[in-house]
């Protein structure tokens, strides 16, 4: 597993009985995680928070505040990107800070790249990847088909001073806007993906990462230019295995391109415990090997 143990503004404070109590730069939350099964706590602390999430039987659920102090939109910062945070109608908050594991490999790849890099981020919420990849001066395209997730993607950009930079926000279908990009031609040298279970494009178009997830990344291969640096799918669909992540970029980018492909979990630690909470998956094909 590969643990984000360095993300200074985020701490994981406590597990227990269907919920993690975290902070989220001094703003303290409970929030249920499928993967905390057991009912004891891994500490002593008492869970005093901002603002808890309780699901509903009816399906979803509410944020109940407890501090009149706690604003509707408040930052987080890792290294110089800066985050605006939220709390979303389904438990979220706009940031996965697990995600800053990807983050680093984003910046590093371009880096070392030493030409303009184009970047393909579909599925691609409120832009974290996004921002590692214009701090490192790529050109990007940013593609989600929720208005209000591109909307707060350029909150960030903002907020992080990256607006100097050359990105292109689109709210669209995904798979429709892949299917364009093949007719039009256009290439890139990274993409990156970050697909639901399930979802609705722009107009209501259907997705389904079991039927779907394939035939996009197989789409999306097609894109990569004659010279490539990586294509990275991130998951957190329960009960999908990063093996079957790998088998797919076997059967798509590896048939074309020599590289290698890495995959595994992505973990959050909890502060001063050994205790790792696993929170989602990855697999990459990239041309040089990454080594962590």
């Amino acid at each position: 597993m590969k643990v984000v143990s360095d993300f200074n503004e985020y701490k994981l404070i406590d597990l227990c009985d269907g919920n993690k109590y975290e902070s989220w730069n001094n703003v303290t939350l409970v929030r249920p995680d499928p993967e905390v099964i057991w009912n004891d706590k891994l500490t002593n602390i008492e869970w005093k928070c901002d603002a808890y999430y309780t699901r509903s039987n009816k399906g979803g659920g509410a944020w109940t505040k407890n501090s009149k102090y706690l604003k509707d939109s408040w930052q987080i910062h890792y290294k110089d990107l800066t985050f605006n945070l939220k709390l979303m109608g389904f438990k979220h908050t706009g940031l996965f800070p697990e995600q800053a594991y990807n983050w680093n490999i984003i910046r590093e790849k371009i880096k070392n790249a030493k030409r303009k890099v184009k970047v393909l981020n579909l599925f691609a919420y409120t832009g974290g990847a996004t921002m590692a990849a214009l701090a490192e001066h790529a050109i990007v395209t940013h593609v989600d088909s929720s208005r209000g997730m591109v909307d707060w993607a350029k909150e960030n950009m903002r907020s992080s001073e990256l607006e100097n930079e050359e990105c292109h926000f689109l709210v669209d279908d995904v798979v429709k806007f892949v299917d364009r990009e093949l007719r039009r031609g256009n290439k890139y040298d990274i993409i990156i993906m970050d697909p639901p279970s399930f979802g609705r494009g722009a107009n209501k178009e259907v997705w389904n990462i079991e039927t779907d997830l394939y035939d996009l990344v197989k789409k999306c291969s097609k894109l990569l230019s004659d010279d490539p640096i990586m294509f990275l799918i991130n998951s957190y669909t329960t009960g999908l295995s990063q093996t079957v992540l790998t088998n797919i970029l076997k059967l798509t980018v590896e048939s074309k391109y020599k590289g290698y492909i890495s995959a595994n979990e992505i973990g959050l630690p909890v502060n001063n415990s050994d205790i790792i909470l696993p929170c989602g998956i990855f697999a990459r094909w990239e041309k040089d090997k990454y080594e962590d």
